[in-house]
C-alpha cells in the first residue's frame, strides 16, 4: 500500500521503439489489454536483471544491456488487477533477436504512439508510455 491507501504492484517495464518509432506492445493470455514488455522483480533482482528476464522469458528475445535509459517511475491502474494501482520504473531499451510469443504472453504488436488504433490499452500504456514515446521521438529531431 502506498501513503494514499492504494494496493500497489511494483514493476519494472520496458519502451521498446522499432526503425519506425513504433512501441513494442504484449497482451497477456486471458486479458484484453496490450501493455509494455516487463514484470515484477524477483527478491533481491535488479531493475536491469528482471527487465531482462521477463522479456526473454515473455518474447524469447534479449534486452541489449548498454541501450537501457531511465525514463522514470509511473503510476496508473493496474490494467488486469481491479481495485490495485502499477507503479512502474520504465526504461527505454533495445532488443536483439526474433520476438515469439512465450510464457503468458497471447501476442504481440508493433503501436504506432500516434496513432495506437483500436486496440484496448492499459491505462499506463495509454496515458503514460505512448505520449513518453512520441514526446521522445520529437526531442530526438
Amino acid at each position: 500500500m502506498d501513503q494514499g491507501g492504494r494496493a500497489l504492484i511494483d514493476i519494472v517495464t520496458a519502451l521498446i521503439r522499432n526503425e519506425q518509432g513504433h512501441v513494442l506492445l504484449v497482451r497477456k493470455r486471458g486479458t484484453e489489454r496490450f501493455m509494455q514488455p516487463g514484470g515484477k522483480r524477483e527478491p533481491g533482482e535488479s531493475d536491469e536483471a528482471a527487465l531482462s528476464r521477463e522479456v526473454q522469458e515473455e518474447l524469447g528475445c534479449i534486452i541489449v544491456p548498454e541501450s537501457m535509459q531511465p525514463l522514470g517511475v509511473f503510476e496508473a491502474p493496474a490494467a488486469n488487477e481491479p481495485g490495485r494501482w502499477v507503479r512502474a520504473r520504465a526504461y527505454a531499451a533495445r532488443i536483439g533477436g526474433p520476438i515469439t510469443c512465450r510464457a503468458e504472453i497471447a501476442e504481440y504488436a508493433w503501436v504506432d504512439p500516434r496513432e495506437p488504433g483500436s486496440r484496448k490499452l492499459a491505462p499506463l500504456v495509454r496515458d503514460t508510455i505512448l505520449p513518453l514515446a512520441v514526446s521522445l521521438e520529437l526531442q530526438a529531431l
